[in-house]
Protein backbone atom coordinates (compact mmCIF):
# COMPACT_ATOMS: atom_id res chain seq x y z
CA UNK A 1 0.00 0.00 0.00
CA UNK A 2 1.32 3.68 -0.87
CA UNK A 3 1.73 6.03 2.14
CA UNK A 4 -0.71 7.86 0.82
CA UNK A 5 -3.43 5.48 0.22
CA UNK A 6 -2.46 4.67 4.36
CA UNK A 7 -3.30 8.02 5.09
CA UNK A 8 -6.49 8.61 2.97
CA UNK A 9 -7.69 4.93 4.37
CA UNK A 10 -7.12 6.32 8.14
CA UNK A 11 -8.65 9.76 7.32
CA UNK A 12 -11.92 8.08 5.91
CA UNK A 13 -12.11 5.46 7.75
CA UNK A 14 -11.76 7.85 11.58
CA UNK A 15 -15.40 9.09 13.04
CA UNK A 16 -16.02 11.38 15.91
CA UNK A 17 -16.82 8.88 18.37
CA UNK A 18 -13.27 7.98 17.30
CA UNK A 19 -11.57 10.88 19.64
CA UNK A 20 -10.42 10.33 22.67
CA UNK A 21 -12.39 12.95 25.34
CA UNK A 22 -8.81 14.18 26.23
CA UNK A 23 -8.01 14.86 22.19
CA UNK A 24 -11.38 16.64 21.69
CA UNK A 25 -11.00 18.94 24.78
CA UNK A 26 -7.29 19.73 23.50
CA UNK A 27 -8.41 20.63 20.14
CA UNK A 28 -10.81 23.48 21.88
CA UNK A 29 -8.41 24.58 23.74
CA UNK A 30 -5.90 25.27 20.59
CA UNK A 31 -9.24 27.15 18.70
CA UNK A 32 -9.17 29.40 22.00
CA UNK A 33 -5.04 29.75 21.21
CA UNK A 34 -5.34 29.96 17.74
CA UNK A 35 -7.54 32.68 18.21
CA UNK A 36 -5.79 34.25 20.62
CA UNK A 37 -2.70 34.30 18.50
CA UNK A 38 -4.51 35.68 15.64
CA UNK A 39 -6.08 38.51 17.57
CA UNK A 40 -2.61 39.82 18.67
CA UNK A 41 -1.31 39.77 15.11
CA UNK A 42 -4.37 41.69 14.32
CA UNK A 43 -3.01 45.04 13.47
CA UNK A 44 0.69 43.65 12.33
CA UNK A 45 1.54 44.17 8.94
CA UNK A 46 1.69 41.10 6.77
CA UNK A 47 -1.74 40.53 8.62
CA UNK A 48 -3.22 43.44 7.34
CA UNK A 49 -2.44 42.80 4.08
CA UNK A 50 -3.36 38.94 3.98
CA UNK A 51 -6.87 40.00 5.18
CA UNK A 52 -7.05 42.86 2.32
CA UNK A 53 -5.87 40.12 -0.36
CA UNK A 54 -8.68 38.19 0.79
CA UNK A 55 -11.20 40.69 0.92
CA UNK A 56 -10.62 41.35 -2.68
CA UNK A 57 -11.93 38.03 -3.85
CA UNK A 58 -15.54 38.52 -2.29
CA UNK A 59 -17.98 36.16 -2.29
CA UNK A 60 -22.41 37.14 -2.11
CA UNK A 61 -22.72 33.81 0.35
CA UNK A 62 -21.62 30.77 1.12
CA UNK A 63 -17.29 30.53 1.21
CA UNK A 64 -15.60 30.95 4.55
CA UNK A 65 -14.98 33.62 6.86
CA UNK A 66 -12.10 36.51 6.95
CA UNK A 67 -11.06 36.54 10.52
CA UNK A 68 -12.03 39.85 12.23
CA UNK A 69 -14.29 40.61 9.41
CA UNK A 70 -18.01 39.79 8.76
CA UNK A 71 -16.36 39.44 5.05
CA UNK A 72 -16.59 36.24 3.25
CA UNK A 73 -14.03 35.01 0.62
CA UNK A 74 -13.37 31.54 -1.54
CA UNK A 75 -12.01 29.10 1.53
CA UNK A 76 -8.79 28.60 -0.11
CA UNK A 77 -7.94 32.69 0.27
CA UNK A 78 -9.81 32.17 3.49
CA UNK A 79 -7.17 30.04 4.84
CA UNK A 80 -4.09 32.39 3.60
CA UNK A 81 -5.41 35.14 5.23
CA UNK A 82 -6.55 33.44 8.96
CA UNK A 83 -3.06 31.19 8.46
CA UNK A 84 -0.98 34.50 8.35
CA UNK A 85 -2.88 35.86 11.04
CA UNK A 86 -2.37 32.82 13.43
CA UNK A 87 1.30 32.26 12.81
CA UNK A 88 2.77 36.01 12.81
CA UNK A 89 3.79 36.80 16.63
CA UNK A 90 5.02 32.69 16.16
CA UNK A 91 3.17 31.92 19.45
CA UNK A 92 1.04 29.25 17.95
CA UNK A 93 1.62 25.81 19.06
CA UNK A 94 4.41 23.90 18.38
CA UNK A 95 5.50 20.00 18.10
CA UNK A 96 9.32 18.81 18.06
CA UNK A 97 10.56 15.91 16.57
CA UNK A 98 12.84 14.77 13.31
CA UNK A 99 11.15 17.77 11.85
CA UNK A 100 9.91 20.53 14.08
CA UNK A 101 6.44 22.20 13.32
CA UNK A 102 3.58 24.24 14.27
CA UNK A 103 0.26 22.44 14.05
CA UNK A 104 -2.09 24.87 14.52
CA UNK A 105 -1.05 26.59 11.67
CA UNK A 106 -3.61 23.24 10.61
CA UNK A 107 -6.68 25.45 11.68
CA UNK A 108 -6.74 27.69 9.08
CA UNK A 109 -7.66 24.82 6.26
CA UNK A 110 -10.13 23.80 8.43
CA UNK A 111 -12.09 26.25 9.68
CA UNK A 112 -12.48 27.38 6.06
CA UNK A 113 -13.61 24.12 4.42
CA UNK A 114 -16.17 23.57 7.15
CA UNK A 115 -17.35 26.94 6.78
CA UNK A 116 -18.04 26.80 3.02
CA UNK A 117 -19.30 23.35 3.26
CA UNK A 118 -21.76 24.17 6.35
CA UNK A 119 -20.48 21.29 8.40
CA UNK A 120 -20.88 20.98 12.48
CA UNK A 121 -18.82 21.54 15.41
CA UNK A 122 -17.70 17.91 15.52
CA UNK A 123 -16.64 17.73 11.94
CA UNK A 124 -14.74 20.43 12.70
CA UNK A 125 -13.03 19.28 15.19
CA UNK A 126 -12.40 15.79 13.91
CA UNK A 127 -11.33 17.39 10.88
CA UNK A 128 -8.39 19.17 12.94
CA UNK A 129 -7.54 16.06 14.81
CA UNK A 130 -6.53 14.36 11.51
CA UNK A 131 -4.41 17.23 10.54
CA UNK A 132 -2.89 17.57 13.75
CA UNK A 133 -1.86 13.75 13.81
CA UNK A 134 -1.02 13.51 9.94
CA UNK A 135 1.18 16.55 10.67
CA UNK A 136 2.99 15.34 13.67
CA UNK A 137 3.19 11.45 12.14
CA UNK A 138 5.13 12.79 9.21
CA UNK A 139 7.11 14.81 11.25
CA UNK A 140 8.17 12.09 13.61
CA UNK A 141 9.35 9.52 10.49
CA UNK A 142 11.67 12.08 9.07
CA UNK A 143 13.47 15.54 8.86
CA UNK A 144 13.03 17.89 5.84
CA UNK A 145 15.25 20.62 7.48
CA UNK A 146 18.06 18.55 7.59
CA UNK A 147 17.94 18.40 3.72
CA UNK A 148 17.02 22.07 3.55
CA UNK A 149 13.38 22.09 3.04
CA UNK A 150 10.50 23.58 5.42
CA UNK A 151 8.61 21.69 7.61
CA UNK A 152 5.27 23.56 5.50
CA UNK A 153 5.42 20.89 3.14
CA UNK A 154 4.61 18.56 5.18
CA UNK A 155 1.94 20.71 6.31
CA UNK A 156 0.58 20.66 2.38
CA UNK A 157 -0.13 17.11 2.98
CA UNK A 158 -2.13 17.67 6.31
CA UNK A 159 -3.99 20.45 5.81
CA UNK A 160 -5.32 18.40 2.46
CA UNK A 161 -6.54 15.29 4.71
CA UNK A 162 -8.76 17.45 7.09
CA UNK A 163 -9.83 19.66 4.01
CA UNK A 164 -11.04 16.61 2.50
CA UNK A 165 -13.00 14.86 5.26
CA UNK A 166 -14.84 18.07 5.25
CA UNK A 167 -15.66 18.14 2.04
CA UNK A 168 -16.37 14.24 1.82
CA UNK A 169 -13.97 13.10 -0.26
CA UNK A 170 -13.37 9.37 -0.61
CA UNK A 171 -10.41 7.85 -0.23
CA UNK A 172 -8.94 7.16 -3.91
CA UNK A 173 -9.80 11.41 -4.02
CA UNK A 174 -7.96 11.96 -1.30
CA UNK A 175 -5.32 10.09 -3.04
CA UNK A 176 -5.46 12.75 -5.69
CA UNK A 177 -5.88 15.39 -3.56
CA UNK A 178 -2.33 14.64 -1.84
CA UNK A 179 -0.60 14.13 -5.40
CA UNK A 180 -2.33 17.94 -6.24
CA UNK A 181 -0.95 19.15 -2.99
CA UNK A 182 2.30 17.69 -2.45
CA UNK A 183 3.85 17.72 -6.25
CA UNK A 184 3.82 21.64 -6.33
CA UNK A 185 3.84 23.19 -2.56
CA UNK A 186 7.69 21.91 -1.81
CA UNK A 187 9.04 24.91 0.33
CA UNK A 188 12.40 25.30 0.92
CA UNK A 189 13.81 26.32 4.47
CA UNK A 190 15.57 29.63 3.36
CA UNK A 191 11.83 31.22 4.74
CA UNK A 192 13.39 30.93 8.06
CA UNK A 193 17.47 31.22 7.28
CA UNK A 194 19.28 34.54 8.04
CA UNK A 195 17.08 37.49 8.88
CA UNK A 196 14.07 35.81 8.45
CA UNK A 197 11.32 38.43 6.31
CA UNK A 198 7.44 38.69 6.90
CA UNK A 199 7.45 35.47 4.48
CA UNK A 200 7.58 33.31 8.05
CA UNK A 201 3.74 34.75 8.40
CA UNK A 202 2.50 32.86 5.49
CA UNK A 203 4.43 29.98 4.77
CA UNK A 204 2.27 28.07 6.15
CA UNK A 205 -1.21 29.80 4.97
CA UNK A 206 0.38 29.45 1.93
CA UNK A 207 0.75 25.45 2.09
CA UNK A 208 -3.15 25.63 3.31
CA UNK A 209 -4.45 28.35 0.63
CA UNK A 210 -2.83 25.39 -1.71
CA UNK A 211 -4.24 22.70 0.28
CA UNK A 212 -7.75 23.85 -0.10
CA UNK A 213 -6.88 24.51 -4.01
CA UNK A 214 -6.43 20.88 -4.66
CA UNK A 215 -8.24 19.51 -2.42
CA UNK A 216 -11.45 21.40 -4.38
CA UNK A 217 -10.14 20.21 -7.41
CA UNK A 218 -9.97 16.55 -6.31
CA UNK A 219 -13.40 16.30 -4.89
CA UNK A 220 -14.77 17.63 -8.55
CA UNK A 221 -12.78 14.47 -10.27
CA UNK A 222 -9.12 16.24 -10.76
CA UNK A 223 -6.60 13.31 -10.64
CA UNK A 224 -3.01 14.24 -9.35
CA UNK A 225 0.58 12.90 -10.00
CA UNK A 226 0.80 8.85 -8.70
CA UNK A 227 2.96 8.04 -6.15
CA UNK A 228 3.66 11.41 -4.45
CA UNK A 229 6.03 10.00 -2.07
CA UNK A 230 7.52 6.00 -3.26
CA UNK A 231 7.87 7.55 -7.11
CA UNK A 232 11.14 8.04 -8.94
CA UNK A 233 10.92 12.00 -8.45
CA UNK A 234 8.53 11.67 -4.92
CA UNK A 235 8.97 12.65 -1.79
CA UNK A 236 11.47 9.80 -0.37
CA UNK A 237 13.73 9.95 -3.23
CA UNK A 238 13.59 14.29 -3.58
CA UNK A 239 13.01 15.97 -0.13
CA UNK A 240 13.76 13.05 2.56
CA UNK A 241 16.21 10.70 1.00
CA UNK A 242 14.63 7.44 2.50
CA UNK A 243 11.58 5.79 2.59
CA UNK A 244 9.31 5.90 5.72
CA UNK A 245 6.03 4.47 6.67
CA UNK A 246 3.87 6.42 10.00
CA UNK A 247 2.10 5.39 12.93
CA UNK A 248 -1.13 6.81 13.26
CA UNK A 249 -3.21 7.18 16.28
CA UNK A 250 -6.51 5.57 17.66
CA UNK A 251 -8.86 5.72 20.98
CA UNK A 252 -6.59 2.77 22.55
CA UNK A 253 -3.23 4.59 21.35
CA UNK A 254 -4.96 8.81 21.62
CA UNK A 255 -3.61 11.22 19.69
CA UNK A 256 -1.15 13.56 18.74
CA UNK A 257 -2.68 16.90 19.30
CA UNK A 258 -2.21 15.62 22.73
CA UNK A 259 1.48 16.02 22.67
CA UNK A 260 2.27 18.94 21.20
CA UNK A 261 2.76 21.94 23.12
CA UNK A 262 1.27 25.37 23.49
CA UNK A 263 3.56 28.49 23.64
CA UNK A 264 3.85 30.30 27.23
CA UNK A 265 5.64 33.11 25.38
CA UNK A 266 5.61 34.37 21.85
CA UNK A 267 9.41 32.85 20.90
CA UNK A 268 10.60 30.34 18.97
CA UNK A 269 9.62 26.86 20.71
CA UNK A 270 13.18 25.70 21.40
CA UNK A 271 14.25 29.16 22.88
CA UNK A 272 10.99 28.76 25.35
CA UNK A 273 12.96 26.65 28.17
CA UNK A 274 16.08 29.14 27.77
CA UNK A 275 13.55 31.69 28.63
CA UNK A 276 12.04 29.83 31.24
CA UNK A 277 15.65 29.14 32.97
CA UNK A 278 16.22 33.11 32.42
CA UNK A 279 13.41 34.43 34.35
CA UNK A 280 14.25 31.29 37.73
CA UNK A 281 17.67 32.94 37.72
CA UNK A 282 17.01 36.79 37.41
CA UNK A 283 14.49 35.79 40.46
CA UNK A 284 17.57 34.20 42.33
CA UNK A 285 20.23 37.12 41.84
CA UNK A 286 17.33 39.76 42.34
CA UNK A 287 16.91 38.25 46.04
CA UNK A 288 20.54 38.02 46.24
CA UNK A 289 20.83 41.95 45.40
CA UNK A 290 21.97 42.06 41.87
CA UNK A 291 20.40 43.56 38.79
CA UNK A 292 20.60 42.60 34.90
CA UNK A 293 23.20 45.03 35.22
CA UNK A 294 25.73 43.59 37.16
CA UNK A 295 25.62 40.54 34.85
CA UNK A 296 29.31 39.92 33.16
CA UNK A 297 28.64 37.07 30.57
CA UNK A 298 26.47 34.07 29.71
CA UNK A 299 27.40 30.91 28.41
CA UNK A 300 24.29 29.07 27.08
CA UNK A 301 24.04 25.15 26.79
CA UNK A 302 21.67 24.05 24.44
CA UNK A 303 21.22 21.22 21.78
CA UNK A 304 21.42 20.82 17.90
CA UNK A 305 17.96 21.84 16.74
CA UNK A 306 18.18 25.23 18.95
CA UNK A 307 22.01 25.58 18.01
CA UNK A 308 21.29 25.76 14.63
CA UNK A 309 17.57 27.51 14.08
CA UNK A 310 18.47 30.24 16.40
CA UNK A 311 21.40 30.57 17.31
CA UNK A 312 24.40 30.07 15.40
CA UNK A 313 23.72 32.65 12.31
CA UNK A 314 25.30 35.90 12.55
CA UNK A 315 22.49 37.49 11.75
CA UNK A 316 20.61 35.81 15.23
CA UNK A 317 23.03 37.83 17.18
CA UNK A 318 21.89 41.54 15.42
CA UNK A 319 18.16 41.28 14.55
CA UNK A 320 16.86 43.90 12.42
CA UNK A 321 13.85 42.60 11.65
CA UNK A 322 10.76 41.36 13.98
CA UNK A 323 11.17 37.88 12.78
CA UNK A 324 14.90 37.48 13.26
CA UNK A 325 14.75 38.82 16.97
CA UNK A 326 11.84 35.98 18.07
CA UNK A 327 14.32 33.45 16.54
CA UNK A 328 17.37 34.73 18.48
CA UNK A 329 17.79 32.70 21.15
CA UNK A 330 20.60 34.78 22.73
CA UNK A 331 18.55 38.28 22.33
CA UNK A 332 15.25 36.65 23.66
CA UNK A 333 16.75 35.22 26.63
CA UNK A 334 18.70 38.92 27.54
CA UNK A 335 15.27 40.30 27.32
CA UNK A 336 14.08 37.89 29.37
CA UNK A 337 16.90 38.81 31.96
CA UNK A 338 16.72 42.53 31.63
CA UNK A 339 12.87 43.02 31.39
CA UNK A 340 11.65 40.20 33.89
CA UNK A 341 9.47 38.78 31.09
CA UNK A 342 9.19 38.28 26.90
CA UNK A 343 6.29 39.81 25.09
CA UNK A 344 5.39 41.23 22.12
CA UNK A 345 7.23 44.37 23.12
CA UNK A 346 10.41 42.51 22.88
CA UNK A 347 10.46 42.44 19.33
CA UNK A 348 9.73 45.72 18.96
CA UNK A 349 12.93 47.07 17.09
CA UNK A 350 13.67 50.27 19.65
CA UNK A 351 13.87 47.05 21.96
CA UNK A 352 16.12 44.83 20.02
CA UNK A 353 18.23 47.13 18.32
CA UNK A 354 19.11 48.89 21.87
CA UNK A 355 22.61 48.52 23.30
CA UNK A 356 21.87 47.71 26.51
CA UNK A 357 20.71 44.57 25.00
CA UNK A 358 23.24 43.94 22.26
CA UNK A 359 26.00 44.91 24.88
CA UNK A 360 25.22 41.94 26.56
CA UNK A 361 24.66 39.74 23.74
CA UNK A 362 28.36 40.26 22.69
CA UNK A 363 29.28 38.85 26.01
CA UNK A 364 26.74 35.65 24.92
CA UNK A 365 28.06 33.04 23.93
CA UNK A 366 25.96 29.01 23.05
CA UNK A 367 27.24 25.74 22.11
CA UNK A 368 25.87 22.32 21.92
CA UNK A 369 26.53 19.91 25.02
CA UNK A 370 25.82 16.10 24.47
CA UNK A 371 23.74 15.46 27.52
CA UNK A 372 20.82 17.96 25.95
CA UNK A 373 21.51 16.40 22.47
CA UNK A 374 19.91 13.04 24.21
CA UNK A 375 16.98 15.07 25.84
CA UNK A 376 16.08 16.16 22.62
CA UNK A 377 13.32 16.16 21.45
CA UNK A 378 11.09 14.16 24.15
CA UNK A 379 12.14 17.10 26.28
CA UNK A 380 13.20 20.98 25.35
CA UNK A 381 16.58 21.08 27.43
CA UNK A 382 18.16 24.45 27.90
CA UNK A 383 21.11 25.35 30.53
CA UNK A 384 21.99 28.68 31.02
CA UNK A 385 25.48 29.63 33.15
CA UNK A 386 25.53 33.17 33.77
CA UNK A 387 28.03 35.15 35.41
CA UNK A 388 28.36 38.31 37.61
CA UNK A 389 30.74 41.45 37.60
CA UNK A 390 32.11 39.83 40.92
CA UNK A 391 32.55 36.36 39.78
CA UNK A 392 29.08 34.71 41.34
CA UNK A 393 27.88 31.87 39.07
CA UNK A 394 24.40 30.91 38.51
CA UNK A 395 23.19 28.05 36.41
CA UNK A 396 19.80 26.51 35.62
CA UNK A 397 18.79 23.81 33.32
CA UNK A 398 15.26 23.71 32.22
CA UNK A 399 13.67 20.85 30.61
CA UNK A 400 9.97 20.88 30.51
CA UNK A 401 9.13 24.67 30.05
CA UNK A 402 5.71 25.78 30.89
CA UNK A 403 2.86 24.58 27.96
CA UNK A 404 5.48 21.81 27.14
CA UNK A 405 3.13 18.54 26.97
CA UNK A 406 5.45 17.49 29.98
CA UNK A 407 4.38 20.74 32.10
CA UNK A 408 0.87 21.73 30.15
CA UNK A 409 -0.67 25.09 30.86
CA UNK A 410 -4.32 24.64 32.39
CA UNK A 411 -7.35 25.82 31.18
CA UNK A 412 -7.48 29.17 32.61
CA UNK A 413 -3.97 29.98 31.87
CA UNK A 414 -5.01 29.22 27.95
CA UNK A 415 -7.80 31.49 28.63
CA UNK A 416 -5.71 34.43 30.00
CA UNK A 417 -3.59 34.82 27.15
CA UNK A 418 -6.62 34.62 25.33
CA UNK A 419 -7.64 37.57 26.68
CA UNK A 420 -4.32 39.38 27.16
CA UNK A 421 -4.00 39.00 23.44
CA UNK A 422 -7.82 40.22 22.36
CA UNK A 423 -7.25 43.21 24.90
CA UNK A 424 -7.45 46.17 22.87
CA UNK A 425 -8.38 44.30 19.65
CA UNK A 426 -12.11 43.33 20.37
CA UNK A 427 -14.42 44.00 23.86
CA UNK A 428 -14.85 41.97 27.06
CA UNK A 429 -18.62 40.59 25.84
CA UNK A 430 -17.26 39.63 22.44
CA UNK A 431 -14.40 37.55 24.37
CA UNK A 432 -16.64 35.70 26.75
CA UNK A 433 -19.04 35.09 23.52
CA UNK A 434 -16.08 33.55 21.39
CA UNK A 435 -14.80 31.27 24.58
CA UNK A 436 -18.13 29.98 24.98
CA UNK A 437 -18.31 29.45 20.99
CA UNK A 438 -15.31 27.56 21.69
CA UNK A 439 -15.79 25.28 24.85
CA UNK A 440 -19.10 24.16 23.44
CA UNK A 441 -17.78 23.67 19.51
CA UNK A 442 -18.54 20.04 19.84
CA UNK A 443 -22.48 21.57 20.70
CA UNK A 444 -22.60 23.50 17.33
CA UNK A 445 -24.84 22.55 14.21
CA UNK A 446 -22.83 24.98 12.20
CA UNK A 447 -20.14 26.53 12.15
CA UNK A 448 -20.82 28.91 9.16
CA UNK A 449 -20.08 31.94 11.36
CA UNK A 450 -17.45 30.75 13.89
CA UNK A 451 -14.92 33.59 14.20
CA UNK A 452 -16.96 35.66 12.27
CA UNK A 453 -17.11 39.14 14.12
CA UNK A 454 -15.76 42.84 13.04
CA UNK A 455 -12.88 44.48 14.74
CA UNK A 456 -13.37 47.76 15.81
CA UNK A 457 -17.02 47.57 16.09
Amino acid sequence: MLLAEKLANWTSKLRYTDLTADAIHETKRRFIDSLATSLGAYKSKPATIARQTAMALPLAKGGAVVLGTKHRTTPDMAAFANGAHIRYLDYNDTYLSKEPAHPSDNIAATLAVAQAANRSGKDLILATAIAYEIQCALCDAASLRANGWDHVTYGAFSATLGAAKLWSLTAEQMVHAQGLAGVCNIATRQTRTGQISMWKACAFSNACRNAVFATNLARQGFTGPHEIFEGPKGVFKQLTGRRFQVKLGSKRLGYMINKTYIKFWPAEYHAQSSIDAALRIRKEFMKDGYTWKDIDRLRMESFEAAVSIIGSEKEKWRPTSRETADHSMGYMTIAAFIDGDVTRATFEPRRFRNKKYLNILDRTSIVEADDLNRGYPKGIPNRLKLRMKDGRVYEKTVKYPRGHAGNPMTDEEVEEKFRRLAEGVIPTKLQNKLLRDMWSLEKSKSVKNLWQFQVGR
